[in-house]
């Protein structure tokens, strides 16, 4: 019931203008870590408004989606996804994470009444119903870029950081952290990334990461020199552990191993296995049909041909050889 009561209340708020913050009010940057599904392995950045005069402990949460919404994986794949900006208490946003098991970060920032009250007037303007959906990327428009650029454009660009974090590294080096080094997943979404994954990311664009934004606020000052975050408690996202069995590379080895065993076999006897060699060829004409797909009609600005493509059909067509030149 408070929970329906807030939104009503905030809904009213980005209709007829947001309420003023009172003196005591705070900002917290909120930083989730990594969760077990693939699209929950970067963590998980929102926003905190606080203001205990006004009663107010509500979290402005960029990345709401409905995984039963009609053709939502095809859109996703498509990078055609809406997704939008929601409101829940505190309490609410913090319990949840809390059962599955994900530790919430928080960074209050140093901020005077007036910049407080230009970042809350921008989410609740966000929060109107106009304006709270939004056409999501994974790299380029998430939940750590907007509220970033938010918090950017209210300090009218005056935040600047030492932090260094991963600077230098290409988009698929650094997804790889979260993913896991040569996991299946991380092979996964590199067979999908193509060459444009190769490029050094610039300091903003490394912000897509929320740990990479978590850190570069905890180095950050404004434009006089003062710190941009007054408390936090923080600390290092944990590694992504990959089981040895999960290690990609393992498979491929096994890959190689049964291919090279069937292909003697056949030898033996004078006979190809010609069945298996059809399906493993429409596996890859279909792996190859996607990214084709994703190419030219996907709107994700990594996705592209890539070696990795064609890995599996090397490895088939060499160890075949041995059959053929027998």
């Amino acid at each position: 019931m408070r929970n329906i009561l807030l939104l009503i209340l905030l809904s009213f708020y980005s209709f007829c203008g947001a309420q003023t913050l009172s003196d005591s009010a705070q900002i917290h940057l909120l930083t989730c870590t990594p969760g077990t599904e693939t699209w929950s392995k970067y963590g998980h950045t929102a926003v905190r408004i606080m203001d205990p005069s006004n009663r107010l402990d509500i979290v402005f949460n960029y990345v709401i989606f409905d995984l039963m919404e009609d053709d939502f994986y095809i859109k996703f794949v498509k990078g055609e996804t809406y997704y939008r900006l929601g409101v829940d208490s505190y309490y609410s946003f913090n319990a949840f994470y809390g059962r599955i098991g994900r530790t919430t970060y928080w960074q209050e920032l140093n901020l005077t009444s007036e910049q407080r009250q230009r970042i809350y007037d921008a989410l609740v303007l966000n929060y109107r119903p106009e304006n709270r959906y939004y056409l999501y990327n994974f790299v380029f428009d998430n939940c750590a870029t907007r509220p970033y650029y938010l918090l950017k454009n209210a300090l009218q660009d005056t935040i600047k950081s030492s932090y260094k974090g991963y600077e230098g590294i290409s988009f698929r080096q650094a997804i790889s952290r979260y993913t896991g080094k040569n996991s299946w997943v991380d092979f996964g979404i590199n067979l999908l990334f193509g060459n444009e994954a190769e490029q050094v990311m610039t300091n903003e664009q490394r912000l897509f990461l929320p740990e990479e934004l978590m850190n570069y606020v905890a180095n950050a000052t404004l434009a006089d020199g003062t710190p941009l975050v007054k408390e936090q408690h923080i600390a290092p996202f944990p590694p992504a552990d990959v089981p040895w069995y999960a290690n990609c590379w393992l498979g491929i080895a096994i890959f190689t191993f049964l291919m090279i065993w069937l292909s003697i076999d056949d030898r033996k006897r004078g006979k190809l296995t010609w069945g298996i060699d059809l399906i493993l060829s429409i596996i890859y004409i279909l792996l190859i049909a996607l990214v084709i797909f994703l190419t030219f009609f996907s709107c994700h600005p990594l996705v592209g041909f890539n070696w990795r493509l064609i890995l599996f059909p090397f490895i088939h067509i060499c160890t075949r050889l041995i059959y053929i030149f027998r």
